[in-house]
């Protein structure tokens, strides 16, 4: 399965996953499973940290460069085609970070894996629930 993880999807996996569910926690552990990183995800983690609404250990670039090691990730590129999808997806809410991930499962064909509600409500995207 190619799935796209969500911001906070990619941050409890790393930090805490005891956050995620049974089911999601399997798929994503998977050999099998492709596991995908908007670099949207990686802005909104790094704004995050630099609010201090993350702690990490150390720089947080040296943790960003680890965590790519200890759980490699495909980047899912921001192209031309995801902006312009972007336009066309349908949100309950204007978040740009929530539009530019579900774009990108959207042109992409990834499954989006989110505990966001609003996400799992978007038309256009498969979703897997995290919890």
């Amino acid at each position: 399965m190619r799935l796209l993880l969500d911001t906070h999807v990619w941050i409890w996996s790393l930090l805490d996953p005891a956050r995620l569910g049974r089911k999601a926690l399997r798929i994503l552990s998977d050999p099998a499973s492709e596991l995908w990183l908007s670099p949207i995800s990686l802005w909104e983690f790094l704004v995050l940290a630099d609010k201090g609404r993350i702690l990490v250990h150390g720089p947080v670039e040296t943790w960003v460069d680890r965590a790519f090691e200890k759980a490699p990730i495909n980047e899912a590129a921001m192209t031309h085609e995801i902006v312009r999808a972007s336009r066309r997806i349908v949100l309950p809410h204007r978040d740009p970070a929530d539009r530019f991930i579900a774009a990108t499962a959207h042109v992409l064909d990834l499954v989006l894996v989110t505990a966001d509600e609003r996400l799992r409500q978007v038309k256009d995207i498969k979703v897997l629930p995290a919890r």
